[in-house]
């Protein structure tokens, strides 16, 4: 590959470019009227404006990003994470336009994008997945049945969701009454289709995902796991490697099945299996990322791969770079979602970052889409930065971050780098000792 075309904005787009630069290929940047000045655009070969701010007419107008990809004669798209990463009509029309899709097979997206033919394609698979409907809930009367049948609380989850989108926990039948018709609405509104499903609630659950990789030969490997159970309304906000949770023997049974679950689909290219785990390390499928995640710079660091690179050259026809006995672990990571946020409130906070810096150290690592005197934009999700630090043991790896955010400087802007600050004090997070509900159950003072 020469050339390829980004798909994307800010961070991730920032982080594609940096592994194409390092393989001497050309990049080609979109970008919307709000993001004409963003570092991504400024750091690409080549950058094409795509439209107005809003996604729809700008990040999401596939048929203009295509043509773009054709004129420039680019050998490859990146979609990268959110936005059209996902969409199976979009990877389709690339390959049809006889350009490389940097990513899984469209049929593999569309099968694993529907939660409930997923879940039955796991089940099928032999991997265990969480009690719950085997077909959309199409009634309130259906789904208080099915409710009653599991036990509550219960999810009640949109079957195209995604990101901790049409996600809600209900307690008993009066809230599933409640939520059941605004969560339809939410499902059509943001994923096409209103199909919804209900789903038996783990209690203390940990959320632990297995990266994967696979080529065009058949070859399957995992990367380790991601314990991502700091969370915020069902969206991740801490997420580390390895889990300071699950015993060896778990991570193992974990792997395998993971590996077993991306056989069935056959896999190829970055993916992730992400499980729910409960507190006696019963774990179930919760669903499949079917392209690079937000946080794998985790298993970058734990690894010392770049898994982007792999991602082109997988895509490129090229057989896995290592096997899996190839593939070692070492140190402890921990990856921090830095958002333009109000700490207290958690309301977006958008605006001109007038300053943005840290002190660069070993062990440190930040994938920022943005610099001082950037605008954070009101039109797209509000993370400025992953801030990623690694350390030869998890209490390095704290300790590392406890500096790293004292020496963080971030003016115009308000940014949730004072809840880090919080969590890497408690007692709980220190010792391992976390479940999804840590945020919801922790009364931490913000300054």
């Amino acid at each position: 590959m020469k050339k390829i075309l980004i798909a994307n904005r800010g961070e991730v787009a920032l982080r594609i470019m940096k592994t194409c630069h390092q393989m001497g290929i050309e990049t080609v940047a979109v970008y919307s009227d709000a993001d004409s000045d963003m570092p991504f655009v400024k750091e690409a070969t080549f950058a094409f404006n795509i439209g107005e701010p809003a996604v729809n007419k700008s990040y999401l107008r596939s048929e203009v990003i295509l043509e773009i990809a054709k004129s420039e004669g680019v050998d490859g798209i990146h979609p990268g994470y959110g936005f059209l990463s996902e969409s199976a009509e979009f990877a389709k029309a690339v390959i049809e336009a006889g350009i490389t899709f940097i990513g899984p097979d469209p049929e593999t997206i569309d099968l694993m994008g529907d939660k409930i033919v997923s879940r039955k394609t796991m089940k099928d698979a032999g991997v265990p997945v969480v009690p719950g409907s085997e077909e959309g809930t199409s009634t309130l009367e259906e789904a208080i049945r099915l409710a009653e049948s599991m036990g509550y609380p219960v999810m009640l989850k949109a079957s195209g969701g995604g990101g901790g989108i049409g996600m809600v926990r209900c307690e008993n039948e009066q809230a599933l009454a409640k939520s059941f018709s605004s969560t339809k609405a939410r499902a059509k509104a943001y994923f096409g289709s209103e199909e919804v499903f209900v789903e038996k609630y783990i209690n203390h659950a940990r959320h632990v995902e297995i990266q994967v990789f696979g080529d065009n030969f058949g070859n399957i490997v995992h990367l380790f796991e991601r314990d991502c159970s700091i969370q915020r309304r069902h969206q991740k906000v801490i997420e580390e490697s390895p889990s300071p949770f699950l015993s060896d023997s778990a991570k193992q049974k974990m792997y395998a099945t993971a590996i077993r679950a991306a056989e069935a689909v056959n896999y190829k290219n970055a993916g992730t299996i992400e499980f729910i785990v409960d507190a006696q390390e019963n774990f179930y499928f919760l669903e499949m990322n079917t392209r690079l995640q937000v946080e794998h710079p985790v298993t970058e660091q734990i690894t010392g791969l770049d898994l982007v690179k792999w991602q082109i050259l997988v895509s490129r026809g090229a057989k896995l770079p290592l096997s899996q006995s190839d593939i070692q672990q070492q140190g402890h990571a921990i990856e921090f979602r830095l958002y333009a946020e109000d700490p207290k409130s958690f309301l977006p906070s958008p605006g001109k970052m007038e300053e943005f810096r840290w002190k660069e150290s070993e062990g440190v690592r930040v994938d920022a889409g943005y610099a001082s005197n950037s605008t954070v934009s009101p039109f797209y999700d509000p993370m400025i930065a992953k801030c990623i630090i690694y350390g030869n043991t998890r209490k390095e790896s704290i300790e590392k971050a406890e500096q790293f955010f004292s020496n963080l400087i971030i003016k115009g802007i308000k940014t949730n780098a004072p809840l880090f600050k919080e969590i890497l004090k408690d007692r709980d997070f220190i010792s391992g000792n976390y479940s999804t509900s840590f945020l919801t159950n922790k009364t931490l003072i913000i300054e």
